[in-house]
């Protein structure tokens, strides 16, 4: 009985638990509705609003964004044609880009739709013996012609180097030659690649298919 007693005492804490289990809900799926209804052919990237402290960021991480839309089938106007157009017009720095009124940007380009980014974190951190490269950034798809948010997403990668199992003197070694390596080259750079198709390519949460591929109009 004392057995049976300790069975029937522990069956509320089983469904107690299993009730738990039950609440968990599936991610709510990404709403398309307005994408589909207005479905743009042309987007203009403009420069992303950097948070960080990395003042490279800003044109290292746009040199990576155009390639991974315009494989999901939308004409990507030229980054550095557009910056330098708003350069030229007095407009010294992404923070003034992103305020110019969606319509002038449109009478302008002619562009369906505009790529506002901006850049949460960029760079990498050397502790002793590993370094970890982080780059975090969002992106948001807005209607030209009516400023409604088409689409929206955001993405955050890290990257770390290790011991690798080596020695202290492999480690030591490791460390200084990815920071001297580092120092001529950018790995954040690289992630930021990573990161931009993962963005629009996510599966339940990438930006559909342009006119241009041949699945137009089906999500990832």
């Amino acid at each position: 009985m004392r057995h049976g007693g300790r069975c029937l005492a522990a069956m509320p804490v089983l469904i107690a638990m299993l009730g738990l289990g039950g609440c968990v809900t599936p991610p709510k799926p990404y709403d398309y509705s307005a994408i589909e209804r207005m479905p743009p052919r042309s987007i203009l990237v403009l420069p992303p609003l950097n948070e960080t402290v990395a003042v490279e960021g800003t044109y290292s991480y746009l040199s990576t964004i155009s390639r991974p839309i315009a494989e999901q089938g939308y004409y990507v106007y030229p980054v550095a044609v557009i910056d330098q157009l708003m350069r030229e017009n007095g407009l010294p720095d992404a923070a003034e880009m992103q305020k110019v009124p969606l319509a002038k940007l449109r009478e302008i380009t002619g562009a369906d739709a505009v790529l506002y980014t901006t850049l949460h974190a960029y760079g990498s951190k050397y502790v002793v013996l590993s370094s970890t490269t982080t780059v975090d950034a969002s992106a948001r798809l807005v209607d030209a012609r009516t400023g409604t948010l088409l689409w929206e997403n955001r993405q955050m990668l890290q990257q770390g180097s290790g011991d690798g199992g080596a020695g202290l003197i492999g480690q030591l070694v490791g460390a200084l030659v990815t920071q001297v390596i580092s120092s001529k080259s950018d790995p954040a750079h690289g992630l930021s690649r990573v990161v931009n198709t993962v963005m629009v390519t996510a599966r339940g949460r990438g930006l559909p298919y342009g006119p241009y591929h041949p699945d137009a109009g089906k999500t990832p």
